[in-house]
């Protein structure tokens, strides 16, 4: 891996307090706190605070959306999810400028910082891109503890070594892991629990895991949202294009939240809205549409793209994992979890009252505790005024 330089960002967070409905006002809801680049893309020792409401603002080319690739391949990493399926393109994550070691190795190093019951848990990862793609380095502490660290000894082998703490009649317990998932995802399999030290590194594992999952990556594509649709299992698709399909189930099934959607729309929707409904045009298929009342209705075929991105936003800021297509950890209570809503061009197509009236409910959803946002946009100045927000700045 090539050695670690100073990172060309600034980071200028603006926090906010934790509000009584926060995630930080319920310690046994675990959440990240901090996202680290240590060497990923254009970033070079960067730290990203993280709040319940994130925006990372900044000019093309400064690096937001590399964030937040790099905050959803750690997502999918905790899920159990294979390197090259996480890093299809790696060689686009190595640092520019990098050049690689005498054995031609080019790499890049992420992690991040989960609060909860176990306190801040920290998970470094370092992934080798060239000549091969692995995992070659892997660290999780707690209290300044290292509770599971992993090296690639042997590059002819698809494993690494890996040592967790145990505090029994021995230090730590070795063993060999694979070099294409994530160590941390592994360890509820691979160790007993039988020591204090044992539990202590389940605890912090689940922990992490936990703060990792449940995330939905969502940019909305007008393009594909106008056509018709099948009637399908109801669950959002990241680029929103079943969009009519969700609603067709919402509706239906969540009286409150529904005409939570309706207001949100009213705001943010040119003309009046009376509903938002799904319509059945016959052959399976079924069109989304706004109720305008006196019974008229315009067909989300017309809507402009940035009503379409609007209305996706809100519906996805108003429902939950049982209808966002995310993979939440099934064994942990729902009132364990904290889903998280990653979400690059949030601005896009947006005028000036839609993203303001959508940051708002974000902000209202987010401090409730069971929704989390991480979005970027262009210019977060218009975020100024809104309580909630932690915006970090970025420059080219």
């Amino acid at each position: 891996m090539p050695p670690q330089a100073q990172s060309p960002q600034a980071a200028l967070p603006r926090p906010s307090s934790a509000s009584p409905g926060s995630p930080e006002s319920f310690p046994g809801r675990p959440h990240l706190t901090e996202l680290r680049l240590s060497a990923f893309a254009t970033h070079r020792g960067a730290g990203f605070p993280l709040g319940p409401l994130t925006l990372f603002a900044g000019p093309s080319g400064c690096g937001k959306t590399s964030a937040l690739r790099a905050y959803e391949a750690l997502a999918r990493l905790g899920g159990g999810g294979e390197v090259g399926e996480v890093f299809p393109d790696p060689v686009a994550c190595v640092p520019d400028r990098a050049r690689p070691d005498a054995q031609r190795r080019r790499g890049f190093r992420i992690g991040c910082t989960a609060d909860g019951p176990e306190g801040p848990v920290r998970l470094d990862v370092a992934v080798q891109a060239e000549p091969e793609l692995r995992i070659v380095g892997e660290r999780l502490t707690s209290g300044g503890l290292v509770l599971l660290e992993t090296a690639l000894r042997d590059p002819t082998r698809r494993s690494v070594q890996a040592a967790w703490h145990t505090a029994g009649s021995s230090p730590v317990t070795r063993a060999p892991l694979p070099d294409d998932r994530l160590g941390t995802a592994l360890l509820p399999l691979r160790v007993a629990g039988k020591t204090d030290g044992q539990r202590q590194v389940l605890a912090a594992a689940e922990q992490m895991v936990v703060a990792l999952r449940s995330v939905f990556a969502c940019d909305p594509a007008p393009e594909r949202m106008r056509a018709p649709v099948p009637i399908g299992d109801g669950r959002l698709l990241r680029d929103c294009a079943n969009l009519a399909d969700v609603l067709w189930r919402t509706r239906s099934e969540c009286g409150r939240r529904h005409a939570q959607l309706v207001t949100a729309v009213r705001t943010g929707c040119a003309g009046a809205v009376a509903d938002v409904l799904a319509e059945p045009l016959g052959d399976g298929l079924i069109r989304a549409v706004l109720d305008r009342g006196d019974r008229a209705r315009t067909g989300f075929e017309r809507l402009g793209d940035g009503e379409l991105r609007y209305a996706a936003l809100a519906l996805v800021l108003l429902t939950g994992p049982g209808v966002l297509e995310v993979d939440p950890p099934g064994e942990v209570p729902a009132a364990m979890q904290t889903l998280t809503v990653l979400a690059d061009g949030l601005d896009r197509a947006l005028d000036v009252r839609q993203r303001a009236e959508l940051l708002r409910l974000a902000a209202r959803m987010c401090e409730r505790g069971h929704i989390r946002l991480v979005g970027a946009v262009s210019d977060a100045s218009w975020a100024d005024r809104i309580e909630g927000v932690t915006v970090v700045h970025l420059v080219p």
